[in-house]
């Protein structure tokens, strides 16, 4: 296996004056294929529409900026609509084929920044998410004659052609003043959106940050999506210690806020990645590979997915460590090292999480 692990950044793929999508293609980013993930990221501005699509990858939507976000969604083998609204710190699965629209409901200068994270195994190019939409100059409805659209509608050619082709708009446009869209269920939205920011940490450590699994067994709809989340947030200098999934599946970390370094270590013990990474960054992490990272002055704070309905990730230096596991001699030989120092090697994990201060 011989991939460029580097981090990326998006590239953008539309913009208007009703926001922009950015996506990450896996030609120019081949380990997405590889690992069968996806991400793309939407920014809408006031008033900004994305026009109702489905999408051939499940996918998780994590909420970067905003307090007037509202997605409508029309899950499979369903005929209603439900109507969430979104916030910063939101986290919404959105499943395999459901159908969504989102908006910007903010009158004013604020941008709703969401990304997606999904995984692609069913996608048309793996990789990449690939979006289906029912109208505009990309639509579903423009791309079938006035024929076939009148008799599926029963009206006549005219009428069909003003259906089909009304919209001209592409992905994203802009609405009107005064256009109200549907008010959001609030009763609705706490079984289907879950602000991972407000929630309590799994891990809290003074000096060091804040970890956060979110796993269907907590928000039962991430089911749906077939995903499981985290969030971290690093203090200034403090490490993501390491660690690696053990269920021979991939993971990927979107670095929302700050910068850091990063290390990857791979196939016979060779470090494949040693680079700085920053916010708006991409990285996949390949099956079994070992991932830690230190934030840098400022911080840093990330996202992460992994398929399944629970967590799979093994630790390498806190008191859940493989190695404290295992039999101290059997870590004596294995290390060859003296039991004095496998005891002081062990003790000291007993101490930590997989969040650690700065030494001072």
């Amino acid at each position: 296996m011989d991939f460029d692990l580097s981090p990326r950044s998006a590239q953008q793929l539309f913009e208007g004056e009703a926001g922009s999508y950015h996506t990450w293609s896996s030609s120019e980013f081949p380990l997405l294929a590889e690992e069968k993930v996806g991400a793309g990221r939407l920014v809408l501005q006031p008033r900004g529409f994305a026009l109702p699509h489905y999408a051939d990858s499940s996918k998780i939507g994590y909420v970067l900026q905003g307090s007037d976000g509202i997605v409508g969604m029309v899950l499979p083998n369903s005929s209603e609509e439900v109507v969430l609204r979104l916030k910063k710190g939101d986290v919404i699965p959105v499943p395999l084929g459901a159908l969504s629209w989102w908006y910007n409901n903010g009158d004013h200068s604020e941008e709703v920044v969401v990304v997606f994270l999904g995984e692609t195994s069913k996608a048309h190019i793996p990789g990449e998410i690939t979006y289906f939409f029912l109208s505009g100059g990309q639509g579903i409805m423009g791309g079938f004659s006035t024929e076939f659209i009148s008799r599926a509608y029963k009206m006549n050619e005219k009428e069909a052609s003003k259906l089909a082709k009304s919209q001209t708009g592409i992905l994203l446009i802009k609405l009107e003043p005064g256009i109200r869209m549907p008010h959001p269920n609030m009763e609705i939205v706490e079984k289907m959106v879950y602000n991972i920011d407000a929630a309590l940490p799994d891990v809290d450590v003074r000096g060091g940050g804040v970890f956060k699994a979110l796993t269907a067994a907590r928000f039962p709809f991430l089911e749906e999506a077939g995903l499981s989340v985290n969030r971290v947030k690093l203090e200034a200098n403090a490490m993501y210690s390491p660690s690696y999934t053990a269920d021979g599946t991939f993971q990927v970390f979107y670095v929302a806020r700050g910068s850091g370094r990063v290390q990857v270590v791979g196939i016979g013990g060779k470090r494949v990645l040693d680079t700085k990474i920053q916010a708006g960054q991409l990285l996949v992490l390949p099956r079994f590979f070992v991932v830690a990272q230190i934030a840098d002055g400022e911080g840093m704070e990330f996202v992460s997915i992994l398929p399944g309905k629970s967590r799979a990730v093994e630790e390498f230096a806190s008191k859940k460590s493989v190695w404290n596991a295992l039999s101290p001699i059997v870590s004596q030989v294995a290390l060859s090292v003296t039991p004095e120092f496998e005891e002081f090697f062990k003790s000291n994990m007993q101490k930590s999480t997989i969040l650690s201060p700065p030494t001072n």
